[in-house]
């Protein structure tokens, strides 16, 4: 099966050892994985990472700008990854901010996990950006969301940014422990807080 070879391939190229801090329990649960962007490796590594049963349920949030480019790429994000494609862009009318949080949560429906960066951009040095604001709006759009802070490791050697082929080296993919939305919680609370829990992942 092509996603399971990919999935091997990936953590091969990666040199990825996985950790997590608690267990995915149980595997088939809704859920938002959220990393820090260094590479366009990134959610191919998060998706590979994850348990089959896991894996199987859960659809990473692409930019088109990249994954619809060329004939290859938009195979493997159409038909291999089922990834939720969005446009993006440092300064994207609200608008179609509101729309991309409407299509990815059309997109989970009932079941469907996503895996989404909410930087929005790649770290120029590694350290972790301000959270956008889409996180948070897709949360008040799906109340109850279990979200898993997952924090990429090296990534952004293997594949530097302008690089088409990866460089083998050793890499990291950290899970944590799973956090939800309070009730009332204000916008820049949350976003705080969520950016937080990934920030304590790359400490320990």
């Amino acid at each position: 099966m092509i996603e399971r070879a990919l999935a091997r391939l990936a953590r091969i190229i990666a040199g990825a050892s996985v950790r997590f801090t608690v267990p995915l329990d149980p595997p088939e649960r809704q859920r938002v994985y959220f990393g820090n962007h260094t590479s366009h490796l990134d959610f191919v590594l998060i998706w590979s990472a994850l348990p089959a049963e896991a894996r199987a349920r859960t659809r990473p949030v692409a930019g088109a700008d990249y994954w619809m480019r060329g004939r290859v790429r938009r195979y493997l994000a159409t038909h291999v990854f089922h990834a939720v494609v969005i446009e993006r862009g440092a300064h994207a009318a609200p608008a179609t901010a509101r729309h991309s949080v409407e299509t990815i949560a059309a997109a989970m429906g009932d079941d469907a996990s996503i895996i989404v960066f909410p930087e929005g951009t790649r770290s120029p040095d590694g350290s972790l950006l301000p959270f956008r604001s889409g996180l948070y709006h897709l949360c008040q759009r799906k109340p109850g969301l279990e979200l898993i802070p997952v924090y990429l490791d090296n990534l952004a050697r293997i594949l530097p940014k302008g690089e088409v082929l990866p460089v083998p080296l050793l890499s990291r993919v950290t899970f944590g422990a799973p956090q939800r939305m309070e009730t009332d919680e204000g916008k820049r609370e949350f976003l705080t807080r969520m950016r937080d829990a990934l920030a304590t992942l790359r400490e320990g």
